[in-house]
């Protein structure tokens, strides 16, 4: 991917909160979407809203959001209206207590839960099929993308049986590098505090669900991810403490083993990416085709004039992502019409 940000937009930080306040997010009717709940083994409930294309054989796109993301994110309206656009399936699951209400089990959703993204992947695969379609191909931005390739990791060549193709944006895939520098200086002041005043008061609800279920007062005394993890999402999800969880939830250590089409973006400015912990070719498979370009902020990647969009952005990773799955885009649309 080649990228140059708008010289009105400098530095990591801009190319970031600009995009995700400020930029356009879309240039066309938007397709009403359809909210369907799905209930999940351990009797919980996912909401996954999606859009239909104007055939079933249509190829879907699935985008996983980031942390504390959910179809109303700047990201997430970019894909939905870049699905209209091809005429494209889409569909987006959001991770539990991100729907707008929370979820009904004693836990919520991380980095690393790889085995909730195969039970979305198989079903939606599966209904893809029995439609008629052929094509599904996924995407994760930031923590969804982290738990998407740590997913195809997981499941090797056999995870060419529920997507085609993958790719992460923004990623943090080690999640200790990354977890500790949006502890730091002007990353804690801006992105923390945005992050915990949402997930605090989900932690809250969840606590008045199952009263005892953590330490409210450690949890209140939470300044910055780290230390909220370690009272909160770690032991809710199995793992000993905050290292333990950032250590074993991070998809990087095993790219090695992804077997079907991979892409992972990742700008070098990220704020809280950082260039240093960034998979390099040595890391990954040769599945996996790695994109660094030295500007975009996180899930940035603005263009344009002022007022700026963030088209670019789906354009580049969903053509990858059709092309890879054998299904290019400039061939499709000229099927289709």
């Amino acid at each position: 991917m080649q990228y140059r940000a708008p010289a009105w937009l400098p530095g990591g930080h801009a190319q970031t909160i600009w995009p995700a306040l400020y930029a356009r997010r879309r240039w066309g009717p938007a397709l009403p979407k359809q909210r369907e709940r799905w209930l999940t083994p351990d009797g919980d409930f996912i909401d996954v809203d999606r859009q239909a294309a104007s055939r079933q054989d249509r190829p879907m796109v699935v985008l996983f959001h980031g942390l504390e993301g959910s179809s109303d994110s700047h990201y997430a309206q970019a894909f939905a209206d870049w699905a209209v656009a091809h005429d494209l399936h889409f569909a987006l699951p959001h991770f539990r207590g991100c729907s707008g209400e929370i979820n009904h089990a004693p836990r919520a959703y991380h980095s690393g839960d790889h085995q909730e993204i195969d039970w979305v992947l198989r079903r939606l695969r599966l209904q893809h099929q029995q439609g008629g379609g052929q094509t599904l191909v996924a995407a994760g931005v930031s923590l969804g993308g982290n738990a998407l390739m740590r997913w195809a990791a997981e499941h090797g060549a056999a995870a060419a049986q529920c997507a085609d193709a993958v790719a992460s944006i923004c990623s943090p895939l080690d999640l200790v590098q990354s977890g500790q520098a949006i502890g730091q200086g002007l990353n804690r002041q801006i992105y923390t505090r945005m992050f915990l005043r949402s997930m605090r008061p989900k932690a809250l609800a969840k606590l008045a669900q199952y009263p005892g279920l953590f330490d409210r007062q450690k949890l209140m005394a939470a300044r910055d991810l780290y230390e909220f993890d370690n009272v909160f999402t770690a032991p809710l999800h199995g793992f000993k403490s905050t290292d333990d969880y950032w250590s074993k939830a991070s998809a990087k250590p095993l790219m090695a083993d992804i077997r079907i089409p991979a892409l992972a973006l990742n700008a070098r400015n990220d704020p809280f990416v950082p260039a240093s912990s960034l998979p390099q070719q040595a890391d990954v498979s040769a599945s996996v085709t790695l994109w660094q370009p030295e500007q975009g902020g996180h899930v940035g990647f603005a263009e344009g004039r002022w007022p700026s969009h963030v088209r670019g952005l789906p354009d580049s990773v969903g053509g990858w992502l059709l092309a890879a799955a054998g299904h290019p885009l400039f061939e499709s649309d000229e099927q289709h019409g």
